[in-house]
């Protein structure tokens, strides 16, 4: 398999479950209905396992757009692959939420509240502060990329040039499953975790195309924060690994 139609089939794992249990939870007539946040950060990190298990022995395993450019900047992924990386990650979470959406239709047309529909799409924030909305999502991803550094498998990080990224099989995606679940629990709650900016920003272009009863807006006003405050999160964590490796 080509490293991007891992990270397609990896990131259309990851968000057709990480958005299905969000469905699951608060759209109406689910089994799952208002189950809570305990259930959500868990599916999200078994969707991390899912993806990273599917993509990681291709890919690295990357699933998400601030790994890629933390792995970029630390010299372990040629820059010319970012673009592609990125683009399959998009596209893979454009069809994953699409596919919630199709399982789950009949169930957002039974659901009134605008807002719960477009949070089983993309994330936004419990308490409108878009500054410190940034910074939650900074701290978030930082987290996630510096952890990633330290706990990937040393023998498949790359050497500066080449064409294998860090990478992650089974064994390294149960890590990556507890380090996105205890992110969750401990700092999700201000907006979500987003910590992914295709996770997002894919999901919210397809809230804004697919037809749904009770729609409301994609709040374009607050895309940016969940895309460019992870990679800001990312970009941090990964100066701040290759200055403590000198």
């Amino acid at each position: 398999m080509s490293p991007f139609l891992a990270e397609f089939l990896g990131t259309m794992m990851l968000v057709l479950l990480g958005n299905g249990v969000v469905a699951n939870v608060v759209l109406n007539k689910t089994k799952g209905n208002n189950s809570g946040w305990i259930v959500i950060t868990t599916a999200w990190a078994l969707a991390v396992y899912v993806g990273v298990v599917i993509s990681g022995s291709f890919s690295g395993g990357h699933i998400n757009p601030a790994v890629t450019i933390a792995m970029a900047v630390a010299h372990k992924l040629p820059w010319a692959d970012v673009p592609f990386y990125i683009l399959a990650q998009l596209a893979g979470a454009m069809l994953g939420t699409s596919l919630v959406w199709l399982n789950y239709k009949d169930h957002f047309d039974l659901t009134e509240d605008g807002a719960a529909q477009r949070a089983a799409f993309c994330t936004e924030p419990a308490i409108r502060n878009i500054a410190r909305n940034f910074i939650c999502e900074v701290t978030g991803t930082f987290v996630l990329l510096f952890t990633i550094f330290y706990f990937a498998d040393p023998s498949m990080i790359a050497e500066s040039g080449t064409k294998q990224p860090i990478g992650m099989g089974a064994l390294g995606a149960i890590p990556a499953a507890f380090l996105v679940w205890v992110i969750g629990l401990a700092l999700g709650g201000t907006t979500g975790y987003a910590i992914n900016p295709a996770r997002d920003l894919g999901p919210r272009i397809m809230h804004q195309i697919l037809p749904m009863k009770h729609k409301s807006h994609s709040d374009w006003s607050y895309a940016w924060v969940p895309v460019i405050g992870p990679i800001c999160g990312a970009v941090l964590a990964a100066v701040l690994y290759l200055a403590i490796q000198k």
